[in-house]
């Protein structure tokens, strides 16, 4: 079931609005996919990024949760397809997988870096020893996510509707 689409208050602490801007965005992703089969999921409708499937972008996004705010910023073990020696884009490559199995992984691992993000301040700094980025705060580790997720969720609007002409923001 898809999370509900509400922005944050009007009025209300930074943190509330951080987290409320990217929940939005991160629910997006996942009514962007309500109703697609598998088959469309993962069907290529972008030539020059035959990737960028509605399937393959939601593996992007858990990966880049994950990386973001587990390995990044915790200092977890740099592991996941954009860490191996496999190819570019290796965690869109997810043919044969089916498109509920990833929106649970990803529905999983936001619940993660929403665990993450509450235990600490956004004033707190990544840990990863071997990444310079490791050494951006968590504030701006979350506002680029918001930035990264909304993002994808506008290429996943025009997919949708080349797939299928549904459209539709918020």
């Amino acid at each position: 079931m898809t999370p509900p689409r509400n922005r944050p208050p009007f009025v209300a602490d930074e943190r509330t609005q951080l987290i409320g801007w990217f929940d939005m965005q991160r629910s997006i992703i996942q009514w962007k996919c309500e109703g697609l089969s598998d088959a469309d999921a993962h069907r290529s409708v972008l030539p020059t990024s035959p990737c960028m499937t509605m399937a393959g972008l939601v593996s992007h996004m858990r990966w880049v949760e994950h990386c973001w705010f587990e390995v990044l910023f915790l200092g977890r073990p740099a592991e996941g397809p954009q860490f191996d020696d496999g190819p570019e884009d290796a965690d869109m490559m997810v043919e044969g997988i089916p498109l509920a199995q990833l929106l649970d992984e990803y529905e999983r691992q936001c619940a993660v870096s929403n665990e993450i993000i509450a235990a600490h301040s956004l004033d707190d700094v990544g840990r990863h020893p071997d990444f310079g980025s490791a050494a951006a705060t968590l504030r701006w580790m979350v506002i680029h996510m918001v930035e990264e997720t909304a993002r994808h969720a506008g290429h996943m609007d025009t997919i949708r509707e080349l797939l299928d002409g549904e459209k539709g923001y918020y």
